[in-house]
């Protein structure tokens, strides 16, 4: 993904969240204060989680603009309208990146899987051609993280071929049930799970287990 902004600077990111659309989360985890937090906590960089759900991809248009290749912002009278909120110490740009979690169910080699993956979108249109996709598997508006019957291999391919600017992050990897790693149902290597597409993992998530 081409992230102009943080090319040449050290950063704070939180990849990893969700949005209002996905249980047991905040009413109010919408961009408007997902944007606050961020710049409350000198986080420069935030994921806007569940990308893969219509409604939150249709609010994620509506408030956002697109800053940087591969990056956006709150839109202008939105930031105006948080600035009363944010301490004068806490200045400095915050971007967002499209992203999504996806929990996977499947059986695969004699046992059920359980796994979470993070991607990460380059742009709103690329977003839209894989919730198109996912959506022919499974409900995608049920849930800000959807859960699908589909094999952690095949989702790589998918998001792949979706896009070759996608990123995919095998989420939190030593939890014990829905993880690469878990010692429920997970797998002892990343080519077992991900097989010929293993070389397409370039990070992982070790989440709150470390």
């Amino acid at each position: 993904m081409g992230m102009v902004f943080v090319r040449a600077m050290r950063l704070i990111a939180d990849l990893h969240i969700h949005s209002h659309f996905s249980r047991a989360t905040s009413k109010t985890l919408d961009p408007e204060h997902t944007f606050l937090w961020a710049r409350k906590k000198g986080i420069s960089l935030v994921g806007t989680g569940d990308i893969t759900h219509p409604g939150w991809l249709q609010e994620l248009r509506e408030k956002l603009v697109e800053a940087e290749e591969g990056l956006y912002r709150l839109k202008p009278d939105l930031e105006k309208a948080m600035a009363g909120e944010i301490p004068g110490s806490c200045t400095g740009p915050t971007r967002f990146v499209l992203s999504g979690e996806i929990s996977c169910i499947y059986k695969k080699a004699g046992y059920t899987r359980k796994l979470h993956h993070l991607i990460l979108m380059p742009n709103m249109d690329v977003a839209e051609r894989f919730h198109k996709r996912l959506s022919r598997v499974g409900n995608l508006a049920s849930d800000g993280r959807p859960i699908l019957g589909l094999d952690s291999r095949d989702l790589l391919e998918m998001t792949l071929e979706t896009s070759d600017e996608a990123f995919f992050i095998p989420a939190h990897i030593w939890t014990p049930w829905f993880s690469l790693f878990g010692s429920k149902s997970g797998f002892n290597s990343l080519e077992a799970c991900f097989e010929d597409l293993s070389g397409h993992i370039h990070a992982l998530e070790t989440g709150l287990s470390s």
